[in-house]
């Protein structure tokens, strides 16, 4: 089966074509002010609303308020909500059954204890998404985690890799890790928040080598 790609922290309309074009399966609008790949609501459902069907719109959220969510998921009607703060297996578990809609939970990984508390979102969420731990913001610091924690992992539920992809990397990172997504945002970007065109491109196709 064919690697999953999904490229976060689409904000412009040339970068989504780009994303598109390229065979990504998902692209990523960031809900959360404090990173520079932020977008209004207004704004991500002006570029939902140019998705084609075979990709699904992701919406990145951190610990939102239920009202905020809620106000999320009216203008963007995403197909998956990804959950990127403290938010805990019961509130996923919740949210999938008053909504209806896909639940990604991402999770940092620092070591194999990491990895064994994974199984507390199994039933919970859709897809937990790998991750380094958090600096600057919990997401898209372009780090990456020891990817032989994962060389054979048996996950408990659906998956997938970020934290520090690149075109030149993810290949070499799904060989070793038999990623079945894998997700960029500042792996593709010429300067924070601002992605690179060719630079999608690339990572879509070494995604798929």
């Amino acid at each position: 089966m064919a690697t999953l790609v999904k490229i976060c922290g689409i904000s412009t309309p040339a970068t989504l074509a780009a994303a598109v074009g390229a065979g990504a399966s998902h692209v990523g609008f960031v809900h959360f002010a404090k990173s520079p790949r932020h977008l209004s609501l207004a704004d991500a459902a002006m570029l939902r609303r140019q998705l084609p069907a075979r990709v699904k719109a992701v919406l990145l959220v951190v610990n939102p308020a239920p009202e905020v969510l809620a106000e999320a998921i009216r203008s963007v009607a995403p197909d998956v909500v990804q959950f990127h703060g403290a938010e805990t297996p019961e509130a996923l578990a919740r949210f999938r059954a008053e909504t209806g809609i896909e639940a990604w939970r991402a999770l940092a990984v620092r070591d194999a204890q990491s990895l064994a508390g994974i199984a507390a979102f199994r039933g919970a969420a859709d897809r937990v998404l790998l991750d380094a731990p958090a600096s600057a913001l919990p997401g898209g610091n372009g780090t990456a985690f020891d990817w032989s924690l994962v060389a054979g992992w048996q996950a408990p539920l659906a998956w997938g890799l970020a934290g520090g992809l690149t075109p030149a990397n993810v290949a070499e990172a799904i060989r070793l890790t038999g990623a079945p997504l894998v997700d960029t945002s500042s792996g593709v970007e010429r300067s924070p928040g601002i992605k690179d065109v060719d630079k999608i491109a690339a990572f879509c196709k070494a995604a798929r080598l």
